[in-house]
Formats: structure tokens, C-alpha cells, sequence
């Protein structure tokens, strides 16, 4: 696998539909005409996916304040996220992605660097898709710790 497809600001963010931690189907197309925040993250019940998605959990109600949803996507099965989702008491969508489509779609799969080594796996990244479905922000290999207050930060919430 070589470089990844990016998205930038301006493209259509890809539309998708994947089963939630209830196995309730969500789309994208659910928030149109609402700003959303969609993450991607390796794996559920990691050390540095969950310090994030606490992050995001403990800033939602300014997020949402500033009209911005939130939904995490990563490969894990929906019983997985059902468990991450419950200990950790997290209260935004989570997004079972197992055949990895929206994840490559978005280009937050593909060849990362990972203790010095080349992996294939999730990218951890970040977008920001407006009312009208278009990324307002996009942002590849994020850090886990701080990045969701340096998003606050850069988005003025």
C-alpha cells in the first residue's frame, strides 16, 4: 500500500452508514445540516484511544454548545464499542467500521510509522464536516493526548 488518498477542505466528506455500539444504523447523512466531528481511532479500550475519546466525552457539552456532534469510528466489532462505550461512560456515537471502507475512504487507513516501524493500521485523525457535507477541517495522524483541546482551541470553542 503507498500513500493514501487525503482529504482536504473544500471535498465532499464520503457518505457512510455503519452500525453503532447497538448495531443501530448511523449516517452521515443522519447530521446534514448540523456540523459534525468525525474521529478515527484504532481501537477501543486502548490506553491512548481512551484518554481521546474521554477527551471528547468531557468536551461535549461546549462542542455541542458551539453546535458541533461528534461520532468515533474505528474497526472494532459494535459489541466492543458497547463495552468501551459503557466504562467509560462515553456519550457520543461509536461506529464499527470492521471491512475498514469508510476508514480508507477518508484515508485514515494505510501505512503509518509506529515505534520506528512501518504498519499498516488506522490513522488517527480527525475531520470536521460542515451543514452541507463538505470537510471543513481535515487532520491526519493526530496525538491522542491534547488533541481534542488543541481542536477546541483552533475552532474557537
Amino acid at each position: 500500500m503507498t500513500e493514501n488518498h487525503r482529504l482536504s477542505p473544500g471535498d465532499t466528506a464520503p457518505a457512510f452508514t455503519l452500525p453503532d455500539a447497538d448495531g443501530k444504523e448511523v449516517s452521515l447523512a443522519d447530521y446534514r445540516g448540523r456540523k459534525v466531528i468525525v474521529y478515527f481511532y484504532p481501537a477501543a479500550s486502548t490506553p491512548g484511544c481512551t484518554k481521546q475519546a474521554c477527551d471528547f466525552r468531557d468536551s461535549l457539552a461546549e462542542l455541542n454548545g458551539a453546535g458541533l456532534e461528534v461520532i468515533g469510528i474505528s474497526p472494532d466489532k459494535p459489541a466492543k464499542l458497547a463495552k468501551f462505550r459503557d466504562n467509560e461512560e462515553l456519550t457520543f456515537p461509536l461506529l464499527s467500521d470492521p471491512d475498514k471502507e469508510v476508514l480508507q475512504a477518508y484515508g485514515a487507513f494505510g501505512e503509518k510509522t509506529m515505534y520506528g516501524k512501518t504498519v499498516t493500521g488506522v490513522i488517527r485523525s480527525t475531520f470536521l464536516i460542515d451543514a452541507d457535507g463538505k470537510i471543513e477541517v481535515a487532520q491526519y495522524n493526530v496525538r491522542a493526548t491534547g488533541h481534542v483541546a488543541k481542536l477546541r482551541r483552533e475552532l474557537s470553542v
